[in-house]
């Protein structure tokens, strides 16, 4: 069984799938892995690192796509690396479906089989590939010491003989992985942190954390059974609009989160409610990439209205590519190994298995 990987497009993408410790994992379950020439040199990964573990590499992409029975990336494969795949092999990554679906649907039709990892169900047994949760979790972080780097006063409560600087106030919007990520990084290092969700699971995780969950008056449970948050409805978007408005006035720094699977992100802070912030203030908007949570979040830019600031990134884990890699590595060889039949020696596509019938694209 042959484990393939070509590199991702690097202006957009500097994640990789097969890191060199999941390589030696593989190689030892009897796998063959082929790489191309310089697949990890970004990251500080020699080739000769990947040669010394048995790892073949090859500068042709059609040479290590060939014989291929798994291809492993990060997002959809371009045009040309998309032409390389053959019948029946199987391409396993974060493949985006409800945006690629002309080009995922044209691979189906190859009779190539397409595993797309965030579909993945919210299970206990999926727990160690989910990609959605480590990705995120890393993201969060990450979105707090951008933002904090970003703020022009100290985070922490600080006491000196000059006179006492207060601890900054911090709102986070969407309290799942990222956010309590967030919640987590911003409170050690010296906020003060709110948060808020439409789910009321949310309240508790948030509280443990040190966090003050806010709630909005009549709250009502807005969580699909998968565990992901669902549309509001219009009674509900306005009293936590009411709410926000009033917080908002008081913050000096906002983390959101608010993602819908599939769908164009809520707008949750609109620009009454940033007008009415406090100059200085920041937004990191982690829901850039589809959309914003804030009426003017635009993708790699800092917008800046009324003295607050808005950012937000296409990519923020190209900021941590190496931790980022090592997660989402580990991640796919946790699925693979669920996928694999180890008697066999094959791929065994069991549509009885909710993972798996949950993450294939037919």
């Amino acid at each position: 069984m042959i484990i393939a990987s070509l590199s991702e497009n690097l202006n957009i993408e500097k994640r990789i799938s097969i890191t060199p410790e999941i390589a030696k994992k593989y190689i030892s379950m009897g796998f063959e892995i082929k790489l191309i020439v310089n697949y990890g040199k970004h990251l500080g990964f020699d080739d000769k690192e990947y040669l010394d573990l048995g790892v073949k590499l090859f500068s042709n992409e059609k040479e290590v796509v060939n014989k291929a029975d798994i291809i492993v990336q990060l997002n959809l494969p371009g045009n040309d690396q998309t032409t390389l795949l053959q019948q029946n092999q199987t391409l396993i990554g974060v493949l985006n479906p409800y945006e690629n679906k002309n080009k995922i649907d044209e691979m189906v039709k190859k009779n190539i089989n397409i595993f797309s990892l965030e579909l993945l169900p919210r299970i206990t047994r999926a727990q160690s590939m989910d990609i959605l949760s480590s990705q995120a979790n890393l993201a969060g972080y990450k979105a707090v010491i951008e933002s904090f780097a970003t703020f022009e006063k100290a985070i922490p409560m600080m006491m000196t003989a000059a006179g006492t600087i207060p601890a900054a106030k911090v709102l986070v919007v969407g309290a799942g992985v990222a956010g309590l990520q967030a919640i987590a990084t911003a409170k050690r290092m010296g906020a003060i942190v709110f948060a808020t969700d439409v789910r009321m699971a949310s309240k508790e995780q948030v509280e443990s954390l040190g966090g003050k969950f806010l709630v909005v008056e009549g709250a009502e449970n807005l969580e699909t059974e998968g565990g992901y948050a669902k549309e509001a409805s219009d009674d509900f978007k306005r009293k936590q609009e009411e709410l926000l408005g009033e917080t908002l006035k008081k913050i000096d720094i906002v983390i959101c989160t608010a993602l819908i699977p599939g769908k164009k992100a809520p707008v949750i802070i609109k620009d009454s409610m940033i007008n009415n912030m406090m100059p200085g203030s920041v937004i990191y908007d982690l829901a850039a990439i589809q959309g914003g949570n804030t009426a003017f979040t635009e993708v790699d830019k800092i917008i800046e209205k009324n003295g607050v600031k808005i950012m937000g990134e296409k990519n923020i884990l190209n900021k941590l590519p190496k931790s980022s890699s090592s997660l989402y590595a580990k991640n796919v060889f946790n699925f693979i190994v669920n996928l694999f039949d180890k008697e066999k020696k094959k791929i065994n596509i069991n549509l009885e298995d909710e993972i798996i019938a949950k993450t294939i694209i037919k």
